[in-house]
């Protein structure tokens, strides 16, 4: 029998236990500031199955000086990374497996037909906060690691398993982890992608832009001008520039995105009086990066479009708009394509599925990113659950795909980090 036939079997029989223990993990209301409950599982977890554990509570004046530091809140008091590290015999790959705790805010509560922290069960679905978005990537990670240790398999490289904190918020709890030293030669994030493999993954930043006009009696609203109006040209610009970013990306990974790196005004405010010419307008939006790009490069580009708008009306010349970054961002991300881990992945899949598993860019950005751009570690985007599901009332995640994943996460980590030893006597 196979490795991986022996993974499969090991994740069948103990299939039950597991999902009492991702129903656990989705009963912990792991808003910002209050993932210590999800951690102590984690930590528990990792200290019983030998990894060597470290948690700590993020150093906010520390992190704040980086670079790439951004936050939504003034400190980080109760929240803590917890990092297991699985050593190996050694002369083998090491692997991150790096996964977020904390989730977003349930909303409305009458939208849910369960308790946001059931982890209610029915049939093959899991409901709760959380459960795709995205502890039950999480699990998948964990999973695949006990059921090799459950067989009596001994690894040449490293594991180290990332439970961090703040990447709803951009990503502070995986540069945590990076300041504190830990690095390894490829990373897995398991963030929901319904099984398909994201060798790229995009960046996002977001902006205000303040257009002015000029102030008038409602009356005599020709005596002024009206940057409601003006928001009108901006917006256009903005639009404009989407499609000259997307019109240059040719790869097949995306491939039936009609826009696969936007740029998106959420919000849009100004005015005063309803009697009042309105002389600013301030809109809110968020910016896709490409992989590859760097957050300056984008940034440059949006600025410098809204500043031709001088050419195109006067008015903008004599009152031009401001670009503001404010906020959340994440970095962009991208594995070459011929990299091994990538290989290791997509062999891993085809040999338990017996089918090509389907690539593309992902739609949005994970931590990934940060480990790339600050430690050169080449990084996957693969897990269960959908998108479409996180962050949405009554997420839920496919149990199955939870289960299938672990076991071609398994074989993965089998392919890269290499086998040592196997103990026969333990299975």
């Amino acid at each position: 029998m196979s490795y991986i036939q022996k993974v499969s079997s090991y994740i069948e029989k103990n299939r039950s236990e597991y999902e009492r223990l991702l129903q656990e993990m989705v009963q912990q209301p792991s808003k910002a500031g209050g993932e210590s409950g999800i951690q102590d599982i984690v930590e528990k977890r990792l200290s019983e199955k030998g990894f060597d554990v470290d948690r700590w509570e993020l150093d906010y004046e520390a992190l704040s000086k980086h670079t790439y530091f951004c936050a939504s809140r003034p400190d980080f008091t109760g929240s803590e990374n917890v990092v297991g590290v699985l050593k190996g015999e050694g002369e083998g790959k090491s692997l991150i497996l790096n996964g977020h705790v904390d989730v977003v805010p349930e909303g409305e509560r009458v939208q849910w037909e369960h308790d946001p922290y059931s982890g209610a069960i029915r049939g093959n679905k899991l409901f709760g906060r959380g459960a795709t978005d995205m502890k039950g990537g999480n699990l998948s990670a964990l999973l695949a690691v006990e059921a090799i240790q459950a067989l009596g398999i001994k690894l040449k490289g490293d594991i180290i398993f990332q439970s961090v904190v703040e990447e709803e918020s951009g990503g502070s709890g995986t540069l945590a982890a990076i300041e504190r030293g830990y690095t390894a030669d490829a990373a897995l994030i398991p963030e929901p992608t319904n099984m398909t493999i994201f060798p790229k993954q995009q960046g996002s930043m977001w902006f205000k832009v303040h257009i002015y006009g000029k102030s008038a009696h409602g009356g005599t609203r020709y005596e002024g001008v009206s940057a409601i109006q003006k928001v009108h040209t901006v917006h256009e610009a903005i639009l404009q520039l989407e499609q000259e970013r997307n019109e240059r990306l040719d790869s097949p990974l995306y491939e039936g995105n009609p826009i696969p790196v936007p740029i998106n005004v959420g919000k849009i405010a100004g005015g005063t009086w309803p009697s009042s010419v309105p002389d600013q307008v301030t809109i809110e939006g968020r910016m896709g990066v490409i992989p590859g790009e760097d957050l300056l490069e984008a940034k440059a580009a949006l600025e410098a479009k809204l500043a031709a708008l001088a050419k195109e009306d006067s008015w903008f010349a004599e009152a031009p708009v401001e670009v503001e970054w404010f906020g959340a961002r994440w970095l962009p991300g991208e594995i070459e394509d011929d990299h091994p881990f990538l290989h290791s992945l997509i062999q891993a899949y085809h040999s338990y599925k017996n089918e090509d598993p389907v690539l593309k860019a992902s739609p949005w950005g994970t931590d990934g990113g940060l480990l790339t751009a600050l430690r050169g570690i080449p990084a996957v985007v693969f897990g269960p659950g959908e998108t479409s599901m996180a962050h949405y009332p009554n997420e839920f995640i496919n149990l199955d795909h939870v289960f299938e994943a672990a076991v071609i996460m398994a074989e993965t980590i089998l392919q890269w980090c290499e086998v040592a030893s196997v103990n026969e006597s333990v299975h």
